[in-house]
C-alpha cells in the first residue's frame, strides 16, 4: 500500500470542515496547520459542546440540588466516564481532572514522591523528555535529596534499551517516562519499559500527551501506575487535562491542595478528605472543559481511528522523504518507531528564521527548542524545526511545507 493509498479509508479533507479555524486565509494563503504537537485546532463539536455548557446547562457541580447544577454534575461526571473508557481505566475513580498533564505530573512528584521517597532514592527518566517531565523531578530532588537518573537515546533518538534497563538499580523508585517524544516524534517500547520496571518491583508513570492523540492507549493492558495527558493536544479544550492512577495508589497518597470539594467534612481541628478522584480536585472545577474533552474523545471515536492513524503516519514518511530529498536539510528523530512529527534544520538559516518565512506562506510550524532543550543538546543544536500532523492535515499541506521550504533557502541564498 502506498502512502497516499493508506488513508482511503479516512478522509482530511472532509475532516477538515470539521474545524472552523480553516475556513480563514493567512496572508491570502490557505491556511497550513503543522503544530498540533503544541496544541491541536478544535473541530465544531468541541466548540459547540462548550458553548451548550454555558448557555444551556452551566452551575457549579456536586454541590446543588437544584436542576442545573444537577445537569451539570451529570455532565461532568459523563465526561469522567468518557476518558476513563477512551484509556479503558478499571474505574471512573482513577481518573483525575487536572489543568493539564504538567500539573498531572507535579501532583504525583508531590504528592506520591514525597510520600516514598527518600534521600538517595532514583527517579529514570529518559532524554527525550519535555521539561514538563523533567523539572518537577528536579525540584523534588532538591527538596528531599532523591537522585535523577536519565537513560540515553541513540543518534535516531531511540531508546536505548539496554542502558535504561541497566540504570533500573536497587534504588530506582520510580520510571517516568515519555510514550512519544514531543521533540522527535520517537515512540518508545513503553510496553517493555513498564514490563522490566515492575519485575523489580518499580512504579510507572507515563506521559501520554503526544500519543493519547495519535495511537491506542490502554492502561490496563500496558500495566502503567500513572499515565498522564492534556486536553488541547486531543482537540479539546485547554485547561484541562488527566492524570490516571491506579486506584490503591491515588488512595494512599496525600491531597495535591486543600480547598472545597475535596472534603468529607472539616472543623477547626481536623479534616477529613473526600474518597478518589475529589480528593484531588479541590475547588470549582474546569467545568466546560471537562464537558469539552468529553466531546472531542467522541468526535474522535466518530472517526475511523487505524485509518486516520495510517494517515497521519503517511504524511509523516512523505514529509520525512521530501525534506531529505533537499539540500542543506538535516532531521533528527529518525527512529525506526516514531509519531507524526518531523524536525529538522536548514544549514545556515535558524530555525526562527525559517519559521518566519514560511509562515509568510500561509503555513504554521514550530521554530525552538519544544520545551526539550536536552534533547537539543543531545543533537548538538539549539533549535528545530518542527512539523507535525494532525487528522486536517493533507498531502497538499506537506507540498505547501516543502515550497516554504525551499522559499527560505531562496530568501538566505539571495
Amino acid at each position: 500500500m502506498t502512502d497516499k493509498a493508506a488513508a482511503v479509508r479516512f478522509d482530511p479533507v472532509r475532516a477538515r470542515q470539521d474545524f472552523p479555524i480553516f475556513r480563514q486565509p493567512i496572508y491570502g494563503k490557505r491556511l497550513v496547520y503543522l503544530d498540533t504537537a503544541a496544541s491541536a485546532q478544535k473541530p465544531r463539536q468541541v466548540i459547540e459542546a462548550i458553548k451548550h455548557c454555558y448557555e444551556a446547562e452551566y452551575a457549579n457541580v456536586h454541590r446543588g440540588v437544584y436542576y442545573l447544577s444537577q445537569r451539570a454534575s451529570e455532565n461532568f461526571e459523563a465526561a469522567r466516564e468518557t476518558v476513563r473508557s477512551f484509556i479503558n481505566a478499571r474505574e471512573g475513580r482513577e481518573i483525575i481532572f487536572v489543568r493539564g498533564a504538567t500539573e498531572a505530573i507535579n501532583l504525583v512528584a508531590q504528592t506520591w514522591g514525597r510520600a516514598n521517597l527518600t534521600p538517595g532514592d532514583e527517579v529514570l527518566i529518559s532524554h527525550i523528555e519535555h521539561h514538563s517531565n523533567i523539572v518537577p523531578w528536579q525540584m523534588l530532588r532538591d527538596q528531599i535529596g532523591c537522585v535523577l537518573r536519565v537513560a540515553p537515546v541513540d543518534d535516531d533518538g531511540a531508546l536505548i534499551l539496554e542502558e535504561f534497563e541497566r540504570l533500573l538499580g536497587p534504588r530506582t523508585r520510580l520510571v517516568a517516562i515519555t510514550h512519544m517524544s514531543n521533540a522527535l516524534g520517537t515512540i518508545t517500547p513503553i510496553a517493555e519499559i513498564i514490563r522490566l520496571a515492575q519485575a523489580r518491583g518499580i512504579p510507572v508513570l507515563v506521559d501520554g500527551c503526544q500519543a493519547a492523540p495519535h495511537m491506542d492507549v490502554d492502561v490496563q493492558a500496558l500495566g502503567c501506575d500513572f499515565y498522564v495527558f492534556s486536553g488541547h493536544k486531543l482537540y479539546g479544550p485547554s485547561g484541562i487535562g488527566v492524570l490516571y492512577g491506579k486506584a490503591a495508589l491515588l488512595e494512599a497518597m496525600p491531597p495535591y491542595q486543600g480547598g472545597g470539594e475535596m472534603i468529607a467534612s472539616v472543623t477547626f481541628d481536623k479534616t477529613t478528605f473526600a474518597p478518589i478522584p475529589h480528593k484531588f480536585e479541590a475547588g470549582t472545577p474546569h467545568i466546560s472543559g471537562a464537558v469539552g474533552l468529553g466531546a472531542a474523545i467522541d468526535y474522535l471515536r466518530g472517526l475511523d481511528l487505524a485509518a486516520m492513524r495510517e494517515h497521519e503516519l503517511a504524511l509523516m514518511r512523505y514529509a520525512s522523504k521530501r525534506l531529505g530529498e533537499l539540500n542543506s536539510v538535516r532531521l533528527f528523530g529518525t527512529a525506526a518507531d516514531k509519531g507524526a512529527i518531523v524536525s529538522f534544520d536548514v544549514t545556515g538559516i535558524h530555525p526562527h528564521d525559517v519559521g518566519t518565512i514560511i509562515d509568510r506562506e500561509g503555513v504554521a510550524v514550530r521554530a525552538g527548542h519544544h520545551c526539550a532543550q536536552p534533547v537539543m543538546d543531545r543533537f548538538n543544536v539549539a533549535a528545530t524545526v518542527r512539523a507535525s500532523f494532525g487528522l486536517y492535515n493533507t498531502f497538499e499541506d506537506v507540498d505547501a511545507l516543502i515550497q516554504g521550504v525551499r522559499r527560505a533557502q531562496e530568501v538566505f541564498a539571495g
